[in-house]
């Protein structure tokens, strides 16, 4: 059984092929009707949607499952209760006593009540109320990394050290001292000599900065760490970026979500005033609703819509306890389009990234209820060191994962940890170094160009590498590009990049993103097919969607219909019946449907959204004037014209200085990404690191 889906109910024109034009094409597309789901069964269904919008499980109720079931199964017990009011009204007066002293949590125009579960339903039922939703726990999810993904090199030759640029950490805070997060350059900043331009403290109340758990320092150290105590080698990506410290964290690394949605409420408030241009998230919720209802992504959707970028975590969950690979459990709020999910690589110890490869417990896409493909990319987190908190609570526990620095300290300034958790810092300093190269990019355009530059590794699928492993140093230079080029200049395309982006839920490949087109403009959600008014959505330049050969569609393999984890959690796959690989467990029509994938009519056919003939690729977007734009050869070596001439030309060898520290040519602008990644890479690394998988994720 089938479905049309139109775009958007009217004739527009479009591209079919590489040289095909259908004048007016009504463009809509066949579909798998969508069918009822259940933990367990034997198809698991996929709800659709149009391409970025909301599916039917992204329904707006008045109180959500989670508090459904306390309700009814725990009447004698108490919730903590994310209260949503609609506009023009405040918290009812008979509820006010069970409301806490969390702070303001306006960004979504809610409070947070202790409310005892027999008076669930009565506020519920409130005409103040709009929705009640379960304040969900959270969890958690180097010299060595800034040499793999090229950040050495950024700022080496490039100059860029994320100055200026402001960096929010959202965690359990940050140590009261450190040595590497000393000021090097001239600049204010209230808590003595630390980069720290300002720390709240949503869990204690406390104004001073610390961090009783140690997860935030080594977070803040993977993004803005100097090195001082190694002498540079420990460095952070971006040594020279300003903290803001948002402690939602305890002591033990627990919280809820009505913490985050609170510290998200003040970097809306805030961020201007500290120029701050991308949060840090490497803590995660369970997803229990789709992300166009959860006010914890919702929460991070308005801060986005300002402007700000938002990174977090895609969670560990990427096997399940028997160690088998599984798909589908990315956490919140890395499961919203408009957040770039940061999955998790391992470098193998070496400083080469020909032997980097993925880390097993990165959690894989889909996104759970929405479906959406996840993560964005992926960059190293196996056995990172950073930063240590003395007397913090991951200090006690891992004593044998401490290190000493060159410079003598009271005690081992530096801590291995692995997991996502700290891959998304290397992204977020990543980000600033973007932004302190070209501060006009959006959070749309920073996140097309991290994926475009990203380097796809043989052997995994998009639902696990994302886009591919970061490329630190093609995303800067590309981002530097679009700041400083004139019209008519070659763009410096890489052979090693990605050349595509993953919108939504489609493969963009080849040709040359366009930062001024209108999918990249502040506002526009990451995926859909048109903007608000009603254009369609435009990327660049020769861009076409992913075509049917085998590794473009978005496919996971096997274990693919939805579990049940522990406690009711819905973040495992489970295993079809005969090991068929069920995408979204479509019936159609009563048969058995082995193997479709998205979107497709037929067994077997590798159909991509909006395909008429398998094989041919559609691309959306017009020109100036509603023309259709005829999008050129796909060919990843063809020059785009941009601006002047820029010459990428032949190799030079860098050396090792005294301290065995890569010393790179003064100008690499001759050298191609891979010729870095060789000068790079034959730098031995300092500290022979195992694969510490059992660290604080």
């Amino acid at each position: 059984m089938f479905m049309n889906l139109c775009l958007n109910g009217v004739r527009r024109k479009a591209v079919w092929g590489p040289g095909r034009i259908l004048a007016t094409a009504l463009v809509c597309v066949g579909l798998a009707a969508p069918g009822a789901s259940a933990g367990g069964n034997r198809h698991a269904r996929h709800d659709v949607s149009r391409p970025g919008g909301p599916n039917s499980n992204a329904v707006h109720v008045k109180i959500d499952k989670p508090l459904t079931e306390r309700a009814e199964n725990r009447p004698f017990g108490t919730s903590k209760v994310i209260v949503l009011l609609r506009a023009g009204f405040t918290l009812p007066a008979e509820f006010r006593k069970y409301a806490t002293d969390d702070p303001s949590l306006d960004i979504v125009h809610g409070r947070v009540l202790e409310l005892p579960n027999h008076l669930l339903k009565q506020l519920s039922n409130n005409s103040a109320v709009r929705e009640l939703h379960f304040d969900r726990p959270l969890h958690k999810e180097n010299y060595r990394t800034t040499l793999t993904t090229g950040a050495r090199a950024v700022q080496q030759s490039l100059g860029f050290t994320g100055l200026g640029v402001g960096v929010a950490v959202i965690d359990s805070g940050i140590a009261t001292w450190h040595d590497d997060l000393t000021a090097t350059k001239p600049g204010k900043y209230p808590y003595g000599n630390q980069r720290v331009s300002a720390f709240v403290d949503f869990v204690n109340g406390r104004v001073s900065p610390y961090d009783d758990d140690g997860h935030g320092t080594h977070v803040a150290g993977i993004i803005a760490g100097n090195g001082y105590d190694s002498k540079g080698q420990k460095a952070g990506t971006a040594p020279d970026a300003s903290l803001v410290v948002l402690k939602v964290l305890d002591a033990n690394g627990q919280g809820t979500i009505s913490s985050i949605i609170a510290a998200f409420n003040w970097v809306l408030v805030n961020h201007t005033k500290y120029n701050i241009r991308v949060v840090n998230l490497s803590v995660g919720a369970n997803v229990t609703e789709s992300y166009f209802t959860d006010p914890l992504t919702l929460a991070a959707k308005r801060v986005v819509d300002a402007g700000v970028v938002v990174v977090a975590a895609a969670g560990n969950y990427g096997t399940n306890a028997g160690g088998q690979t599984q798909y589908g459990a990315i956490t919140a709020p890395g499961n919203a389009p408009w957040v770039i999910t940061v999955g998790a690589s391992t470098t193998n110890g070496s400083t080469k990234r020909g032997d980097d490869q993925m880390a097993p417990f990165s959690s894989s896409g889909p996104t759970y209820l929405d479906w959406t493909a996840k993560p964005d990319l992926v960059a190293p987190g196996v056995g990172t060191y950073s930063l240590a908190a003395p007397g913090s609570t991951l200090v006690g526990l891992n004593p044998l994962a401490l290190l000493n620095g060159v410079v003598s300290t009271a005690q081992p300034p530096y801590l291995a940890l692995s997991g996502t958790s700290m891959s998304a810092p290397v992204v977020t300093g990543t980000i600033a170094l973007m932004l302190q190269a070209n501060p006009t990019l959006t959070p749309n355009a920073v996140k097309a160009i991290l994926e475009y530059t990203a380097q796809t590794y043989a052997g995994y699928k998009p639902l696990t590498q994302g886009a591919g492993f970061l490329n630190s140093l093609g995303a800067v230079r590309l981002a530097r590009f679009y700041a400083t080029s004139s019209p008519g200049a070659v763009v410096p395309i890489q052979a090693m990049w990605s050349h595509h982006i993953i919108w939504g839920n489609h493969l963009i490949s080849n040709g040359v993103i366009d930062p001024r087109a209108n999918a990249f403009s502040v506002g526009t959600n990451w995926g859909v097919a048109t903007a608000d008014n009603g254009d369609n959505i435009v990327w660049g330049t020769n861009i076409v969607w992913g075509t049917a050969d085998s590794g473009d569609n978005i496919v996971w393999g096997t274990n693919i219909v939805w579990g049940t984890a522990d406690s009711g959690d819905n973040i495992v796959w489970g295993t079809a019946d005969d090991g068929d690989n069920i995408v979204w467990g479509t019936d159609c029509g009563g048969n058995d449907c082995d193997n479709i994938v998205w979107g497709t009519a037929d067994s077997g056919d590798n159909i991509v959204w909006g395909t008429a003939d398998a094989g041919d690729n559609i691309v959306w977007g017009t020109a100036d004037g509603g023309d259709n734009i005829v999008w050129g050869t796909a060919d990843a070596g063809d020059n785009i014209v941009w601006g002047t001439s820029v010459v990428w030309g032949t190799s030079s060898k860098g050396f090792s200085d005294a301290m065995g520290d890569v010393v790179l040519p003064s100008n690499i602008s001759t050298l191609t990404d891979e010729q870095v990644f060789q000068i790079l890479g034959a730098v031995p690394p300092s500290t022979t690191v195992s694969n510490l998988l059992g660290g604080s994720f």
